[in-house]
C-alpha cells in the first residue's frame, strides 16, 4: 500500500493520529494524559497551531488541528518527540512509543470540520464494551469522558484554553447556551446513525467536497510542488516576518536595528513572534540577531518564563497577536 500524501499549506487542517507501537498503551494513568496535554498545549504555542477537537484512547489519540504556518511536521515531530521522551522517563523505558509516522487527513474547514470534530469525540464509545451498549449510557459516557475536548463544548465551566470552540460552534448557532445544545444533540443523532467518514476520505489523505479535492490536486499534486513544504508557506512567512518587525516598532517604537543591540524581554519576544507567527527556524533568527541558534531557542524559554509573572508582557504579546491574527497574507 502506498503511504499517504503529505500535503502542508498555510492554514490547512488535519485530523491527526497516532497509535501507540504494536497497539500497546500510550497512557498508562491519568498523570500520563495530564503529562500529555500539558506538552500538546506548550507545543501548540510554539508552532501557532489551533486545536478544534482532541480525543485521548488508551492506545491512541486524534487531534483537529489548524496550521496558519503550513507546518504540521514540524509541529507534530516536537509533539510526539516531546511527548515519548516524557513517558519513557516516567516509565523507565526506552524505544519507539507509536506504531510508525502519524496519520494525517487533510480536511476542508468550511464543509468538514463540524463533522470530523464529532467524529472525534465520538471515539469513547467505539469500543467493545458498547457495540451494543443502550444509546442513552453511550450518551452519558460521551459526556462525561475526561480526556476529550467534548466537555468544553457542552459547558464553558469545562473549558480549556489550547482549544477553539467558536468556528465549529457557529454552524450551530454560534458559541450560545443554544448552539451548544445543537451541538449536542446532533451527537445524539450521529449515535443513531452511526457517524462514519472512511468513505469520504480520498486517497487516504484527503476529506472534503469536489472542487476541494480538484484544487488540492491541482496545487500541490499535478503541479510538482512538494509535498511536505508548499512554496506558498515560504512566501507567507516571509511576509509575516516583516509584518512583525513593523508591529513591534509601531508598538514600542524599537526597530530591528536597536533590538539586536538591546536585551531583555522585548527582543525575547520578537525572537519568539518570529518563530511562531514567522514561521522562522533558530538559525533564521539567530542570523538576525547576529547570534546562535541556540541562543534563540533559550531566549524563548526565558520569554514564557517570565509571560507567567509579568502581567505587563502578558498584556503586550496579547496585544501584537490580536493585530497578528487580522494580516491578510
Amino acid at each position: 500500500m502506498a503511504r499517504p500524501l503529505r500535503i502542508q499549506y498555510p492554514g490547512a487542517v488535519y485530523n491527526v493520529t497516532c497509535r501507540g507501537n504494536e497497539r500497546r498503551n500510550i497512557f498508562q494513568g491519568d498523570d500520563d494524559r495530564k503529562g500529555f496535554l500539558r506538552i500538546l498545549s506548550q507545543s501548540l504555542n510554539i508552532y501557532a497551531v489551533k486545536l478544534h477537537a482532541y480525543v485521548l484512547m488508551d492506545n491512541h489519540f486524534h487531534l483537529l488541528v489548524e496550521t496558519p504556518l503550513g507546518n504540521l511536521a514540524e509541529f507534530m515531530r516536537h509533539f510526539n518527540i516531546s511527548y515519548t521522551s516524557f513517558f519513557n522517563r516516567r516509565h523507565r523505558r526506552v524505544g519507539h512509543l507509536y506504531q510508525g509516522r502519524y496519520k494525517s487527513i487533510l480536511v476542508e474547514k468550511e464543509s468538514y470540520l463540524s463533522t470530523l470534530s464529532r467524529y472525534i469525540h465520538l471515539n469513547p464509545i467505539r469500543v467493545h464494551q458498547f457495540e451494543k451498549g443502550d444509546p442513552i449510557k453511550k450518551v452519558e459516557h460521551l459526556y462525561h469522558y475526561p480526556w476529550s475536548s467534548l466537555p468544553g463544548y457542552l459547558d464553558t465551566g469545562k473549558r480549556e484554553v489550547m482549544v477553539d470552540y467558536t468556528f465549529v460552534l457557529a454552524d450551530y448557532g454560534g458559541d450560545t447556551p443554544k448552539g451548544r445544545a445543537a451541538y449536542g444533540k446532533q451527537l445524539v443523532a450521529d449515535i443513531d446513525e452511526k457517524l462514519d467518514i472512511k468513505s469520504d476520505v480520498f486517497g487516504q489523505s484527503i476529506i472534503g467536497g469536489g472542487d476541494f479535492i480538484n484544487w488540492v490536486k491541482e496545487s500541490f499534486l499535478e503541479s510538482g510542488e512538494s509535498r511536505e513544504q508548499p512554496s506558498a508557506g515560504k512566501i507567507k512567512h516571509y511576509r509575516q516576518k516583516e509584518a512583525i518587525l513593523v508591529l513591534i516598532e509601531e508598538e514600542t517604537g524599537k526597530n530591528l536595528e536597536t533590538l539586536k543591540s538591546e536585551k531583555g524581554n522585548l527582543r525575547r519576544l520578537t525572537m519568539d513572534l518570529l518563530y511562531r507567527h514567522g514561521g522562522l527556524k533558530g538559525p533564521e533568527i539567530g542570523a538576525l540577531f547576529d547570534v546562535d541558534y541556540s541562543a534563540v531557542s533559550q531566549e524563548r524559554k526565558r520569554l514564557r518564563e517570565r509571560v507567567t509573572h509579568d502581567r505587563k508582557l502578558e498584556d503586550l504579546v496579547c496585544r501584537l497577536e490580536d493585530a497578528l491574527s487580522t494580516i491578510k497574507i
